[in-house]
């Protein structure tokens, strides 16, 4: 009898094909988040499980599905409970690397959109307000010789660094570990987190949600930051206080931010909508053709073999094959 997959949305048809030759497949129909109730109905007496990074996946929904393994078609794995899965012995995989140019890419999007205020000027155009050439219209920010900040620098971190050098900017990094080799390669400069902030034009998020990283940019880090300095986070919503950053833009602290995440996602903080110097995106930083069909490629490869029998590739509690 063949091993049955449940995944909770309809995701890009090669990562489904690799998973039909092998297993029977069922994909949750509707074009929205998954509850937990309807992950449990879904995936009951599945094999396995390929969920989102909007899924959560709880010790409950473990044992009352009966399931495997987990592969997350995402890189981040704060939705799912390690700790119980490993307990279970269950696989979960992820997809690390995969969308790194693409998401580097989007961040300096925002960058440049938020400070060259590119949605705002388009909003003012097609209002019918442009008579002609204005001097002092829609004024933004500069690139050459300014100060990007990277908070996190790792394949995300470095990809948007390497990126920002065409532009002249300086950059700044602050991370867990010391890049020596890209200090040297690069010329990016190892700064604390104060010393990034005070110093830095644009400020850009690029480590992953944990404990530690919970709230780490809040009241005190946003007014370090220069009234002419722009936030950006295409990294995870629960690192900034929103409550604050809504603060900090009302006040004039910082210039302005460009968001893909958001602390209560799909909700959007209501003060965060009502500014017109923010920019907001619907969790789109791996959304290029290519990279959603090469993260659905490998989520569906770690759950095919983990499900074979097979040590995945991209495993993220090796430890339970020990």
């Amino acid at each position: 009898m063949r091993k049955k997959v449940f995944v909770t949305r309809k995701i890009p048809e090669e990562g489904i094909q690799i998973l039909s030759e092998h297993f029977d497949v069922e994909i949750f129909p509707k074009k929205r988040p998954i509850s937990k109730e309807e992950i449990l109905v879904g995936a009951k007496g599945c094999d396995g499980l390929l969920p989102l990074l909007t899924d959560t996946i709880d010790a409950e929904i473990m044992d009352e599905t009966g399931v495997k393994a987990i592969a997350n078609m995402a890189v981040g794995y704060d939705n799912i409970d390690i700790k119980a899965a490993t307990e279970r012995k269950l696989p979960v995989c992820n997809t690390p690397g995969v969308l790194t140019d693409a998401t580097a890419d989007l961040t300096f999007a925002l960058i440049l959109s938020v400070s060259r205020r590119i949605v705002e000027a388009d909003k003012y155009l097609r209002e019918g307000k442009f008579v002609g050439w204005d001097p002092m219209l829609c004024l933004g920010g500069d690139f050459k010789e300014k100060t990007l900040g990277i908070i996190g620098f790792g394949r995300i971190g470095n990809a948007v660094a390497r990126r920002a050098l065409g532009f002249g900017i300086n950059i700044l990094y602050h991370s867990r570990v010391r890049y020596k080799n890209e200090e040297k390669e690069l010329g990016v400069k190892y700064a604390s987190l104060d010393e990034l902030l005070e110093r830095s034009d644009y400020v850009s998020i690029h480590t992953p949600h944990t404990s530690d990283t919970h709230h780490l940019i809040g009241e005190n880090e946003l007014k370090k930051m220069k009234p002419t300095s722009y936030l950006i986070n295409t990294s995870r919503g629960k690192i900034i206080d929103e409550d604050k950053l809504v603060s900090a833009l009302k006040d004039g602290e910082i210039a302005g931010a460009g968001l893909d995440v958001y602390y209560n996602e799909p909700a959007v903080h209501p003060g965060l909508i009502e500014l017109p110097n923010v920019i907001l995106l619907p969790h789109i930083g791996s959304a290029s053709l290519g990279t959603r069909t090469k993260m659905a490629t490998m989520a569906a490869s770690n759950l095919k073999d983990a499900l074979l029998g097979k040590i995945p590739k991209n495993i993220v509690n090796p430890e339970i094959y020990q």
